[in-house]
């Protein structure tokens, strides 16, 4: 067996078999909450200098924080499908945004789900596929995207209320004849009245070729949180768990915000308002989220988790600090992200963590819960962070891989490896001393290099086995 072989089988035993098995399976109910293209620093209690987030900072007080959340790639397609596959995008092929599908052979948190007897729904932005194959919109959509169509009903989801990609933060259908001054169709603009617009060429949808017209006015944030309110409380009315997927367009651009919420940023300059008025928009709509699980008595044994696809667009007010870049980049303030989890049943007081944990953690995570292992199960990249909320582990059991374009980093506790393109020359960085990555140590550390470029290597070749469709033969 070769030295890659060795460390592969390695590795793999932390992704097939469960870092940790709970004896109970309580059926907790799951919502899983995604900003889009939200930064490190857009949460109030991460530091934020402009935006305001009460309902998040709120829920930051009575939940896990951790400090070192990472989304699974630094844009957001591949990030949303290792939300609900536990797997790296590369193994399922959807390397970055706009570009393949989730594929029928992977298993999805939906149906992991169901076959426990959970409603499932999905609300918000998809970018796993293309949802008509008729009518041309967004980016792929309709017969040129016909290959790539895949609906939230072929992946386990009972129902669902979605767009295949962007939309304005409000007035979703809604983009202006003409721009005013500082606003643009890429960027954002004022609220327009409907004769002041035209269509925005991207649909709400909610079935087969079903396009929805209704209830599409005002805030974005509000019309996804509407639908979803109605599916947790009919779930909740029939005593039935529920997994429900709420992906907000927020604060991606174009950003359009109300005049409530623009004008907490009144002394700000017009591109300010906009940004962070509908971040504020958001935060409303997660406080309304979390009073109704309240409301329908289900709050308690609620895995509620917030994050963000990714790390802020370039030429926003949004913030990644105190890290290095942005959007599209593997260094932290790409993929570092705001992450939470409320849980009242299994975190009992508000309290922080240090261990990194990625979006691909959420899968396994909840098959540990409820004590479920799927057959033909593919190799997982994520792991239970049951040990985490327990309190029985300070670290990681293995290290994250991200790979981006020609890019791959590997991330440990402490140090991460990023490998550039065929360049020979590896940069590593201590996490813990220098989070801004500003000091490359690979010379004072060749020991660590060496391992870690191993591991990097066999970590690669299983997904590039995988990209073949070797998961699903097996």
């Amino acid at each position: 067996m070769t030295t890659s072989a060795r460390l592969l089988a390695t590795l793999l035993v932390f992704v097939v078999v469960p870092a940790y098995a709970t004896a109970e399976s309580d059926s907790p109910n799951v919502v899983l909450v995604m900003a889009d293209d939200l930064g490190w620093g857009d949460v109030g209690y991460n530091g934020a200098k402009v935006a305001k987030t009460p309902h998040l900072d709120a829920m930051a007080k009575q939940s896990l924080v951790f400090n070192r959340f990472y989304a699974q790639a630094p844009v957001c397609s591949p990030t949303r499908g290792s939300c609900l596959t536990g797997r790296h995008p590369f193994r399922y092929g959807i390397p970055t945004a706009n570009a393949g599908h989730l594929l029928p052979d992977e298993i999805t948190l939906a149906e992991a789900l169901k076959t426990r007897g959970y409603a499932t729904g999905h609300f918000g932005k998809w970018h796993l596929g293309t949802l008509t194959t008729k009518v041309v919109e967004a980016n792929r959509g309709g017969p040129r995207g016909k290959k790539h169509f895949a609906l939230p009903t072929d992946h386990g989801f009972d129902e669902f209320f979605s767009t295949e990609s962007k939309v304005p933060t409000w007035d979703p259908m809604l983009v202006p004849k003409t721009f005013g001054p500082m606003q643009s169709k890429r960027y954002g603009w004022l609220p327009i009245e409907p004769d002041e617009g035209e269509h925005y060429r991207t649909h709400y949808w909610n079935g087969l070729e079903a396009m929805v017209n209704e209830n599409l006015r005002g805030d974005d944030s509000r019309i996804v949180v509407d639908r979803a309110l109605d599916f947790i409380e009919r779930s909740a009315e029939a005593e039935t768990p529920f997994l429900a997927v709420v992906w907000f367009h927020a604060p991606h651009l174009p950003v359009v915000a109300g005049e409530r919420h623009r004008l907490l940023f009144r002394d700000r300059p017009l591109n300010e308002q906009l940004y962070f008025g509908c971040i504020a928009a958001l935060d409303e709509q997660v406080g309304r989220i979390r009073g109704t699980l309240r409301e329908v008595g289900v709050a308690e044994n609620t895995m509620l988790w917030f994050t963000s696809d990714n790390g802020p667009e370039r030429g926003t007010p949004g913030s990644a600090e105190p890290f290095r870049e942005r959007k599209r980049s593997l260094y932290e303030g790409g993929v570092r992200v705001p992450g939470l989890l409320e849980w009242p049943a299994r975190v009992t007081e508000g309290r922080t963590t240090d261990v990194p944990c990625v979006t691909s953690d959420y899968y396994p995570t909840v098959l540990d819960a409820l004590d479920l292992e799927m057959p033909r199960q593919p190799p997982l990249d994520g792991v239970s962070l049951l040990p985490l909320v327990e309190g029985k582990t300070t670290e990681r059991p293995r290290p994250i891989g991200f790979r981006s374009g020609t890019t791959s980093t590997w991330s440990a506790n402490r140090f991460k490896l990023v490998r550039k393109g065929k360049s020979r020359q590896p940069e590593l960085y201590d996490l813990l001393e220098d989070p801004g990555e500003q000091k490359n140590v690979a010379a004072e550390h060749p020991e660590v290099v060496s391992r870690m470029q191993a591991e990097l290597r066999a970590w690669r070749e299983s997904v590039d086995r995988s990209a073949t469709g070797a998961d699903y033969s097996e």
